[in-house]
C-alpha cells in the first residue's frame, strides 16, 4: 500500500501536467501571396509584410532608396491574398478544444480555413482566436485576404461627410498611425501577417496566472507653490527621469530581430538613460523590447496607440479598442519596466490648440459630440480598463496635459515644448520654459553621412536635391535648420556653400550643442523639473530627423552629448560662449595608437567638435565630437575590436575650424 501511495504521489504532478497540456503548432511555413499584375503566386515570408515580400521576389525597387517612395504608393491601394497548406496530427485533432490564433494581422482581413470564413479582422493590435474544432482536418488550406487600409479608411471618411474626424481618415483604422506618414517617416500603409499564426489544442483550458507587480510605482501630482508636481516614485523613492521618446525602428516591422532591439536599448542604456517613452503613433512593441528594458533597467512610459487625431464614437470602435487594451495590458503587465500607461499622444493638446474646430468645421453639436467621444474613451473608459486589468500602475489620459503655448504647460503636468524648433525660438528660451516633466523637445540633424551614401547616387549629394528632400519629411525642416545654423554656427551664405558631407557634420554639431544645453537647463531646475525625455532616440528609415541614432543604428553626434549630459556623477554645464562667436585657430592633431584598441589624441590649439571617422564604415569609439584643450592628452578606445599594429585603419579627423 505504501508503494502504491508513493507512486501516486510521484506521478501526481505528471497527471496534472497531462490534463492541462497545450499542444502548440506554428503555421509560419509554406506561405504564398498572389500578385495580380503577374497572375501568379510568389513565395511569402511569415511574419512579414506585402512590401517586404514584393522586394524579396524582386517585384519592386528598394522602398528606402532615393525617392522610390513615390513610385510604390500603388501597393497601398491593392488587396492582397495569402495562402498556405498545413497538416495536423491526430493527437491535435483529438483534443476537446482547438483554436487558431493570430498574434497580428495587419489590418483588415478575411480569414478562411478549408473554404469556410472564420474571421473578419480589423485591428492590427489585437490577438484573434477562433474555435476551429469543427473545421480543421488533417490536411488544411488557410487563406487570408487583406484589404487596402487606405481604401477602407477613405471610404469610411467619405460616408461620414460633411462630418470630419481630425486627423481624417487614418483615425478610423486601428493600425500603426505612422504608416500613413509622419514628419519623420514615409507613407507605406502596409498589410500582411506581421506576427505569428499558430494552433493551440487542449482538453482543459489553462488558468490565468494571478498578476502581481513587484519593482511599487506612483505618479505624484500634488499642489505646490508653483502649480502641481509631476514626478515618479519607484518603491517610495523619487526618481529623476532621463531618457528619450521611442518610435518604431522600422516601417516594415517584421524585419526587426532581437539583436536589432538589443542595439537600440543599449544605445539608451549606454547614454545613461533610465526611461523610454513609447510614442502613441507606433505599435505596442515586441516582447523582446520589454524583455531588454527589464534586463537593462530602462523604465517605460507606455502610450496607448493614439496620436494626433480624434476618435470615432461608434460602439464597434469602442468595443474594438477595449479588446485591444485588454489584450495588450494582459500581455505586457508582467514587465516591471512599464511604470505608466498613457491614453494618447497630443490629442487633448491638438483639440484645444491646433485650430481643428475651424479647419474641419466642427462647431455646435458636432464639436460637443467629438469632445464627448474623446472624454468617454480616454478619461473614462481606458482609465477604467487600466484599473481592471492592471491596477498597479498610474494612468494619465494624454501627453501633454497642456500645449506648449499655454502658461500652465510650465507649471503642471508633463510638457512637450516645441517653441524651440516649431516656434523657431532660441535655445535659451528653455531657461523660462522648463516644465515639471518635459516629455518632448528636440532638434533635427542629418543622418550619418555613410547612411546617406547608402540611399543616394552621387548626383543626389548636394544641398538640397530632390532626393534629399524626399528624406526630409518636416514641411519646413531644412529651412528651420538653416535658421538655427545661421544664428548659432555660420552665416547663411556660408552654409549654402558647404558640401553635403560638411553640412551633415555641421547639423550634427548643432544638434549636439542644442541637446547638451537644453538638458543642462532642465537638470539645473531640479527638483521643480523631474524629467527630461528628448525627441527622439531612433529612426524608422534613413531620414533627416530629431533622432540621436539613425536608421543604421549608429550614434549621431548628439548621442555623445546626451551620454555626458545624463551622467549621474556630474551635472552638465552649459556652454559659456553661441559657437558662432568662438575664435578658432587651425589645429594640428596627433593621434597615436597605444594598443588594445586605445588611442591618445592631442591638439596644439583649442579644438571644437573633434570628429574621428573612417572614410568608409563606422568607427565605434567611446567618445566623439568632443572639445579638446591645447596640449590635453585625451584617451579614447574602440568599443568593438582591437587592431594589430599592421592593420590599424586610417582614422580621419575633422573639427569646427575645417567648416569655417
Amino acid at each position: 500500500m505504501k508503494k502504491i501511495l508513493g507512486l501516486i504521489i510521484l506521478l501526481f504532478p505528471a497527471f496534472l501536467f497531462a490534463s492541462g497540456q497545450v499542444h502548440k503548432q506554428n503555421i509560419n511555413k509554406g506561405w504564398k501571396f498572389y500578385y495580380t499584375q503577374k497572375n501568379k503566386w510568389f513565395p511569402a515570408t511569415v511574419p512579414g509584410t506585402i512590401h517586404t515580400d514584393l522586394l524579396k521576389n524582386k517585384l519592386i525597387v528598394d522602398p528606402y532608396y532615393r525617392d522610390n517612395e513615390k513610385k510604390l504608393q500603388w501597393i497601398d491601394k491593392e488587396n492582397w491574398d495569402y495562402k498556405t497548406s498545413f497538416t495536423v496530427t491526430n493527437k491535435v485533432l483529438n483534443q476537446k478544444n482547438i483554436e487558431l490564433v493570430f498574434d497580428g494581422l495587419d489590418t483588415y482581413a478575411d480569414v478562411y480555413l478549408n473554404g469556410k470564413k472564420l474571421l473578419s479582422a480589423d485591428n492590427m493590435f489585437r490577438q484573434w482566436r477562433v474555435d476551429v474544432k469543427n473545421t480543421i482536418k488533417s490536411q488544411n488550406e488557410l487563406h487570408i485576404r487583406f484589404y487596402s487600409a487606405k481604401n477602407i479608411t477613405d471610404s469610411i471618411a467619405k460616408s461620414k461627410l460633411p462630418f470630419v474626424v481630425p486627423d481624417n481618415p487614418r483615425v478610423y483604422a486601428r493600425k500603426a498611425q505612422y504608416h500613413f506618414g509622419w514628419d519623420w517617416g514615409p507613407t507605406y500603409i502596409t498589410c500582411g501577417i506581421w506576427k505569428n499564426i499558430f494552433i493551440e489544442a487542449y482538453n482543459e483550458p489553462q488558468k490565468e496566472k494571478p498578476f502581481v507587480n513587484p519593482r511599487k510605482v506612483e505618479l505624484i501630482q500634488e499642489p505646490d507653490s508653483i502649480g502641481r508636481t509631476f514626478y515618479f516614485k519607484i518603491d517610495g523613492k523619487p526618481v529623476y527621469m532621463k531618457g528619450a521618446n521611442y518610435i518604431p525602428s522600422e516601417m516594415f516591422l517584421p524585419r526587426l530581430k532581437k539583436e536589432d532591439y538589443r542595439k537600440i536599448i543599449l544605445a539608451a542604456k549606454d547614454a545613461n538613460m533610465n526611461m523610454l517613452r513609447i510614442w502613441g503613433g507606433g505599435i505596442y512593441e515586441d516582447d523582446a523590447f520589454y524583455d531588454l528594458c527589464d534586463e537593462y533597467g530602462i523604465m517605460v512610459w507606455q502610450d496607448f496607440m493614439f496620436a494626433g487625431g480624434m476618435v470615432p464614437g461608434d460602439e464597434h470602435f469602442f468595443n474594438n479598442v477595449k479588446e485591444e487594451v485588454k489584450y495588450q495590458i494582459k500581455r505586457l503587465r508582467h514587465h516591471p519596466c512599464i511604470v505608466i500607461w498613457c491614453g494618447n499622444n497630443e490629442v487633448d493638446e491638438a483639440w484645444n490648440n491646433w485650430g481643428w474646430q475651424n479647419q474641419f468645421n466642427l462647431h455646435g453639436e458636432d464639436s460637443v459630440k467629438m469632445w464627448n467621444d474623446y472624454k468617454r474613451l480616454f478619461r473614462d473608459s481606458i482609465a477604467a480598463w487600466v484599473k481592471e486589468y492592471d491596477g498597479t500602475r498610474p494612468y494619465t489620459s494624454t501627453s501633454p496635459l497642456n500645449g506648449w503655448g499655454r502658461a500652465n504647460s510650465i507649471t503642471e503636468g508633463d510638457s512637450h515644448y516645441w517653441g524651440v524648433w516649431w516656434g523657431l525660438q532660441d535655445i535659451e528660451m528653455f531657461e523660462n520654459k522648463t516644465g515639471r516633466f518635459v516629455s518632448e523637445y528636440g532638434m533635427q540633424a542629418m543622418p550619418n553621412y555613410n547612411t546617406t551614401l547608402s540611399v543616394t547616387q552621387p548626383g543626389d549629394r548636394f544641398l538640397f536635391s530632390d532626393v534629399l528632400k524626399a528624406h526630409q519629411k518636416h514641411p519646413t525642416g531644412y529651412q528651420n535648420i538653416q535658421s538655427y545654423l545661421h544664428r548659432y554656427f555660420l552665416d547663411s551664405s556660408a552654409v549654402k556653400k558647404l558640401s553635403l558631407e560638411n553640412y551633415t557634420y555641421l547639423t550634427q554639431c548643432f544638434q549636439y550643442y542644442t541637446l547638451k544645453n537644453i538638458i543642462a537647463i532642465h537638470r539645473s531646475k531640479y527638483p521643480v523639473n523631474m524629467g527630461t525625455l528628448l525627441w527622439q532616440l531612433n529612426d524608422c528609415w534613413p531620414v533627416c530627423s530629431w533622432s540621436i541614432t539613425d536608421y543604421s543604428r549608429q550614434p549621431k553626434a548628439a548621442w555623445y552629448a546626451v551620454k555626458e549630459a545624463y551622467r549621474d556623477d556630474v551635472l552638465p554645464q552649459r556652454d559659456s560662449i553661441r559657437p558662432i562667436n568662438l575664435k578658432l585657430q587651425k589645429p594640428e592633431f596627433n593621434l597615436k595608437y597605444i594598443g588594445e584598441g586605445n588611442y591618445i589624441i592631442e591638439s596644439n590649439v583649442d579644438a571644437k567638435y573633434v570628429y574621428l571617422y573612417l572614410e568608409k564604415g563606422f568607427l565605434n569609439i567611446n567618445d566623439n565630437y568632443f572639445d579638446l584643450k591645447a596640449g590635453e592628452k585625451k584617451k579614447i578606445y574602440l568599443k568593438d575590436r582591437y587592431f594589430s599594429s599592421n592593420e590599424i585603419p586610417v582614422i580621419k579627423i575633422k573639427s569646427l575650424y575645417d567648416i569655417r
